[in-house]
């Protein structure tokens, strides 16, 4: 029969290996609930975000700016995550996209508090409105800008190679045509021909 320290011993090191499972256990449920509630918190945000622009008034037209400007910015995400995955050179412009998105997420908060102070008070700042339209007007048309250029490179790749794949097409049919036949007679035309002249210059 073992000691009863052994025993304890064993007790032990099975109670601090369920203690460190359970700790690691609590650790990555902890961690996952954060992302859970935040991800559920940019959905709720979304959610609001798409029903107060379904009003009236200036609130809503806010919020709308709000929508328009975060697809802007996901279009131009997308365009570039195409370009790179085909490999493109994009030089600087993956930087300058993520400082406009920063630049987006900054203007998009101030909207969201423009509508939200819209909504509970009657006061208009006319001021400032214009102020975030001209900022809206201006973020837009650089990702408007960052696209264009993107597609115009694209465009312009595909085309040399559309116009090497059409010279290498027409190449490889005309090789495939068969060489075009004699007409009999005008072969026998010949024949007469070269036979009356040797007949005519014996030498």
């Amino acid at each position: 029969m073992p000691p009863i320290e052994t025993i304890f011993t064993i007790l032990l090191i099975v109670f601090l290996l369920f203690l460190a499972i359970g700790g690691v256990a609590i650790y990555f449920m902890v961690k996952l609930g954060k992302k859970a509630a935040k991800s559920a918190k940019k959905a709720t945000t979304r959610l609001t975000a798409h029903v107060n622009a379904m009003g009236s008034g200036e609130a809503a037209e806010v919020e709308r700016l709000r929508l328009d400007l975060r697809r802007e910015v996901s279009l131009t995400r997308q365009a570039l995550d195409q370009a790179a995955a085909s490999g493109w050179g994009l030089g600087d412009l993956p930087h300058l996209t993520a400082e406009l998105a920063q630049q987006a997420e900054v203007h998009d908060q101030q909207l969201g508090l423009y509508a939200q102070q819209r909504r509970i008070s009657s006061v208009v700042d006319h001021v400032t409105a214009d102020r975030l339209r001209e900022h809206q007007a201006k973020l837009t048309a650089m990702c408007a800008r960052i696209r264009a250029d993107v597609m115009r490179a694209q465009v312009q790749h595909a085309s040399g190679g559309i116009d090497d794949l059409s010279s290498r097409t027409d190449l490889e049919i005309e090789a495939r045509r068969p060489a075009p036949f004699a007409d009999p007679l005008d072969e026998i035309d010949e024949l007469y021909r070269k036979t009356m002249q040797n007949r005519q210059d014996p030498a």
